[in-house]
């Protein structure tokens, strides 16, 4: 453990912080004098905004990533004795909303990419399967193509869980476009949902978008946002509306606030140089990595990008001292904040008692999460923040060297 006398910064250096800028404060603020602080004409801004952005046809505001990922399964009809197909290496939400709609999730394991592989998906296929939840970890798409091939064959909607993948590429089209999930998916239902939490490159506090090209699937998910209503909350109150509604539907308190959607407008102008910045010292750490046997650096596949949402790093414990949690302290110690995404989900007590899933069942993702280790990264960050992180790295590596 280093001592405080080794410290390389004065100031603890946060995982992760967003960056907000003056343009979101003042929408923020006209909103809350305007009188529309939720649902209104801002949320109805920024989806507008995002389908332009992402090539979508419809985009669908919500208070989460999860949310999305909720009403698109219920949407599909997708319940009791239903089984759909999700990565083991994720954040458990992926997998409760699978729970919530009464369906099972299999778990299934992933590639030296974090992300899922095709193979896992083929092999987990059953009668029972009815849908394909790809999870695009860390700013990095998946083999879309192969998964939807798959998907195609077997019938099957995919609702890809883009929480990490906003701005992200993949073979020249956006993550969420309509061109992805038509031109591959030759017309399954498809749905991509987003994540707008604080840590993430676009940020609305709390909330999430789900796009989809499927005009009754996007009708029926708009629908399932707010009570079942008929009618959309905020027109009830303009002279666009009425004050009658009917509740068609028993829906879910899933909508975004203005208050919300007027950062979200001035994050999604910012977008693509947070994306250049994160990228840029991502960089820096392959650079300064690249010749370091002790640790490995991420994938990178030549046909998408990488919009660098985390930067992952793999321990290799065998040349090394101290393990994972180790690490982290030592990192602590050095003042510089980190994080694990994620704890396999098969290895959470609650998925252990519910559906028998044990430690050895997906070993790919087990030995990865033994290892891994995200530092910080974000635009608010300087270059001086990432050298001391560089620097952090190095001397625990050299320190601690078998």
């Amino acid at each position: 453990m280093q001592t405080t006398e080794t410290k390389i910064r004065d100031k603890f250096l946060a995982y992760a912080l967003p960056s907000i800028g003056e343009e979101e404060i003042a929408e923020v603020v006209d909103s809350l004098r305007s009188g529309w602080i939720t649902t209104g004409p801002k949320v109805k801004r920024f989806e507008s905004d995002f389908a332009r952005y992402s090539g979508a046809k419809h985009a669908i505001a919500v208070n989460s990533c999860t949310a999305g990922l909720h009403i698109a399964l219920t949407a599909l009809g997708i319940g009791p004795g239903d089984e759909v197909i999700v990565p083991t290496l994720t954040f458990c939400s992926t997998a409760n909303v699978v729970v919530q709609v009464g369906a099972r999730p299999v778990l299934v394991d992933v590639g030296d990419d974090f992300n899922v592989t095709t193979e896992a998906i083929e092999a987990a296929v059953t009668p029972h399967t009815k849908a394909i939840v790809p999870v695009h970890f860390g700013g990095q798409a998946c083999d879309l193509e192969s998964i939807y091939e798959i998907a195609s064959r077997f019938n099957l909607p995919v609702v890809e869980d883009a929480a990490h993948a906003v701005g992200t590429i993949y073979r020249d089209q956006k993550i969420g476009a309509d061109a992805i999930s038509q031109s591959m998916g030759r017309g399954l239902p498809a749905v991509t949902a987003f994540s707008f939490y604080a840590t993430k490159n676009l940020t609305t506090g709390e909330g999430g978008m789900i796009t989809t090209a499927d005009d009754k699937l996007a009708e029926h998910m708009r629908l399932l946002t707010l009570h079942g209503m008929s009618r959309d909350a905020w027109k009830r109150y303009t002279t666009a509306g009425s004050w009658h509604y009917e509740v068609v539907e028993a829906g879910y308190k899933y909508n975004m606030t203005d208050i919300q959607a007027a950062l979200g407008i001035h994050q999604l102008r910012r977008l693509d140089g947070f994306i250049e910045t994160r990228q840029h010292y991502a960089r820096l750490y392959d650079e300064a990595f690249a010749n370091v046997p002790e640790i490995e650096t991420a994938i990178r596949h030549s046909d998408r990008n990488h919009v660098s949402h985390l930067y992952v790093l793999r321990l290799n414990l065998k040349r090394l001292r101290i393990d994972r949690a180790q690490f982290i302290e030592e990192l602590k110690a050095f003042h510089i904040g980190a994080s694990v995404h994620f704890i396999p989900v098969h290895l959470h007590p609650f998925y252990q008692e519910r559906f028998g899933y044990r430690r050895g069942d997906l070993p790919r993702a087990e030995a990865l999460y033994e290892c891994i280790v995200s530092l910080p990264l974000y635009p608010r960050m300087t270059e001086t923040d990432v050298q001391d992180v560089i620097d952090a790295v190095q001397q625990i590596v050299t320190s601690n060297r078998k």
